[in-house]
């Protein structure tokens, strides 16, 4: 009988495991589309290798991170997706700082919905805990 509760516990918890990891795998993949969605609606242009040598580049460029670089007296910043888009995003200060604006914004839509989300998890019916409800 021991046994048996003992196993249902490790099967349970390794279960949990699987799932958030699967769960972590997708924000991840999600995580990268919302990046290169802000990039394009804050003004980003997609570009794409045209020759073998320029595919080089790109692959040995930093990936998926928002980095600065500059051509000549010009400033401007670059995302590189070569194993997603086979692209990189380039944009200018203007154009970073609105993805800055839109980024802060989705994060904090992101916190509002995942708060209501626990919030209707959390609701519960209090009325088996008596009088003393849940502030017992």
């Amino acid at each position: 009988m021991r046994r048996i509760t003992i196993w249902r516990i490790t099967a349970t918890w390794l279960l949990i495991l699987c799932l958030a990891l699967a769960g972590c795998a997708g924000m991840q993949t999600q995580q990268t589309k919302t990046t290169e969605e802000l990039l394009s609606a804050a003004g980003f242009n997609q570009i794409f290798p045209t020759t073998p040598k320029l595919k080089d580049r790109l692959q040995a460029l930093p990936q998926k991170q928002i980095f600065m670089a500059s051509r000549g007296p010009k400033l401007f910043y670059v995302y590189a997706d070569a194993a997603g888009c086979g692209c990189l995003y380039a944009g200018n200060q203007q154009q970073y700082q609105a993805y800055q604006q839109l980024a802060a914004q989705y994060k904090m839509a992101a916190m509002q919905v995942a708060a209501a989300e626990m919030n209707e998890a959390a609701a519960m019916d209090w009325g088996e805990w008596g009088e003393a409800g849940p502030w017992y």
